[in-house]
């Protein structure tokens, strides 16, 4: 039976004309390397090599089978080469922050996916706020973490986007207008508002800021999306949150865009000054090109 010694040594004698130093090269006895290539050549029902008192040549036909063993024994190595030059990040952890609205949206199909490439590579997905993403990151206690709308300076990895929406209730003079007409954000700072944050620093009270508005009339402040929609529902105000946290059940509920649009951006992004390891740098190329295919 043939193995890759066999046909290491059979190209060694081709290398060297001589099986004798054939044989060393390729750490087999004088007698083994003839009995080997014996064996080979009864298998294959052919003679490789025609051999004369100081020389072993190779046959006609040992010519391209020679050539075949080199090509294969070629492709070993480079797949040896591949496996080496990816063996850092075939196993390890990933500690990845975010807040709970992402890791469970955006996140697991990447996840999924990468989990099914690097099946040895571990990601921990810690659940916390978007400030507490940032303490992490300024600390170095994660490797990655989401963040919401970061500076083109940190090189971010986008994730996904959304925007934010009004909500009224069903009778509300606003739920009359028509969809392309939309609400603008000074309309509604204006309004009695349901104020919910979502346990994250950016909200409509930090929208408002930006724009160089106010909310006039706050009549009551929840952490919770879900109680914000109740509470419109109740016809105690108005609302602004992000279009993934609308609920399946509207009834009751208006839901307009604001004009002119206010996106949110998630992005992957290294604490700063951070180099990203083997296993990071594979999710964020995983990630691009995950990114690319969707636009395609």
């Amino acid at each position: 039976m043939m193995n890759l010694m066999h046909w290491r040594l059979v190209v060694a004698v081709a290398d060297h004309g001589n099986i004798t130093r054939a044989a060393e090269r390729v750490g087999m006895t004088q007698s083994g390397a003839s009995q080997a290539l014996a064996l080979m050549e009864q298998t294959l029902g052919v003679q490789l090599f025609s051999r004369e008192s100081r020389q072993t040549l190779p046959t006609a036909i040992g010519l391209p089978v020679i050539e075949q063993a080199r090509v294969m024994l070629g492709a070993l190595q480079t797949i040896r080469q591949t496996v080496d030059s990816v063996r850092p990040m075939l196993r390890g952890t990933i500690r990845l922050a975010s807040f709970p609205m992402v890791l469970a949206s955006f996140l697991p199909p990447l996840l999924r996916q990468f989990n099914r490439l690097y099946p040895g590579i571990e990601v921990v997905a810690l659940e916390v706020s978007d400030d507490e993403v940032e303490t992490l990151l300024a600390a170095g206690l994660v490797d990655v973490g989401v963040v919401l709308n970061p500076a083109p300076e940190r090189n971010a990895g986008p994730l996904g986007r959304d925007e934010w929406v009004a909500v009224v209730p069903t009778g509300h003079p606003l739920a009359l207008r028509g969809t392309e007409q939309g609400v603008t954000l000074q309309e509604l700072t204006a309004l009695p508002f349901v104020l919910a944050t979502g346990g994250c620093s950016t909200n409509a009270r930090s929208l408002a800021a930006e724009a160089c508005l106010q909310l006039q009339d706050v009549r009551v402040e929840v952490r919770e999306w879900s109680s914000a929609f109740t509470l419109v529902r109740e016809n105690l105000g108005v609302t602004l949150v992000p279009e993934m946290t609308l609920p399946v059940d509207r009834q009751g509920l208006r839901v307009i865009a604001l004009q002119p649009p206010v996106e949110r951006v998630f992005s992957l992004v290294l604490p700063a000054g951070q180099t990203a390891s083997a296993a990071v740098q594979a999710l964020l190329d995983l990630l691009a090109e995950t990114s690319l295919a969707s636009v395609r």
